[in-house]
């Protein structure tokens, strides 16, 4: 009852059912506008915005790296060593016994030599403990601070992960190998001069030719650790401890050194991965001989490939919410 005194009157509305779009092309158009606006899932179901190729920054992993004290020292040591080793020349040794032979008495004969000499000092046990601190620590320690499950749910995908986490410490570990032979060859250079690089057998390089032989050098023993990174890599994704990886690595590396110095075990040692370790002395010479260098790298990049695909293959399927 209005105020009036009249009855209210129900006002019918008519809709034209005719007048509703029943398309299902269009309704399902709508449909996915709506979830995308209400949800920010793109259809595949991933986050508005989200690149695979985005995730985890080689730049940031570097920085990273570049800021542990660990690094930090291990650089400020190759840039000490070739100092410690010209004092114990300088001061541990007469220069009548410099010149008696081998690479070894003949490191102060040129900036050269010098160089040689300490890749010489090193390239048995140092330059494979780098290599193998790099990437035998990279994954392992991620997982022993716990931290690895967040970065896969960052979420970031496994192999990215590791192929980041490789990269990283191959970058790092090239660095040493160039820092440690540079700061060696200016020591040498102001010490020693720059004469020519003699070899052993009384081969002499000129100056200019000794540093085209030093860079191959460089990058021999590069590529011939190759199997030393992939071993530390495949034992980090095996093992939740840093230590036991990077020990690990370098012990397989001295045990094929020992076996390597068998004689009896004959053509059976040229299977082993640290066999050819020292082939680049052949650079030292005035007629190259390249075939061992060859096989050597052959040999490393056959490793390395088997051990980085194990690697990969463990990754893949590792637990990694414990």
């Amino acid at each position: 009852m209005s105020d009036n005194g009249h009855k209210d009157v129900p006002v019918v509305v008519h809709t034209n059912v005719s007048t509703v779009h029943t398309d299902p092309a269009a309704i399902d158009e709508m449909a996915v506008a709506a979830g995308k606006e209400s949800t920010g899932f793109g259809p595949d179901g991933s986050v508005e915005g989200f690149r695979q190729s985005r995730t985890l920054p080689l730049r940031v992993e570097l920085v990273r790296q570049l800021r542990r004290r660990r690094t930090q020292f291990l650089l400020s040591f190759l840039v000490v060593l070739p100092f410690l080793l010209w004092a114990a020349f300088e001061f541990g040794s007469s220069d009548n016994a410099r010149r008696s032979g081998g690479f070894v008495d003949l490191a102060t004969a040129s900036a050269p030599n010098f160089v040689v000499f300490i890749l010489f000092a090193t390239g048995s046990f140092l330059l494979p403990m780098i290599v193998a601190l790099f990437f035998g620590d990279t994954i392992a320690s991620e997982a022993s601070w716990s931290s690895l499950k967040y970065l896969l749910s960052m979420p970031v995908p496994r192999q990215r992960l590791l192929r980041q986490k490789a990269i990283s410490s191959g970058l790092l570990s090239l660095l040493c190998l160039v820092l440690l032979p540079a700061v060696a060859l200016a020591v040498g250079i102001v010490f020693y001069g720059t004469g020519e690089a003699v070899s052993p057998t009384g081969d002499a390089v000129s100056f200019e030719d000794s540093m085209l032989a030093l860079v191959f050098s460089i990058a021999y023993i590069s590529v011939n650790l190759l199997w030393v990174a992939a071993l530390a890599l495949f034992l980090s994704v095996t093992t939740d401890a840093p230590l036991g990886a990077v020990g690990g690595t370098v012990l397989v590396s001295i045990l094929s050194q020992i076996l390597d110095q068998i004689t009896a075990l004959g053509d059976l040692r040229d299977y082993l991965p640290t066999h050819w370790s020292f082939a680049w002395s052949d650079l030292i010479a005035t007629d190259i001989d390249w075939s061992n260098m060859t096989k050597g790298a052959f040999s490393a990049i056959t490793y390395a490939a088997v051990f980085f695909f194990l690697a990969s293959r463990r990754f893949r399927t590792k637990d990694i919410t414990s």
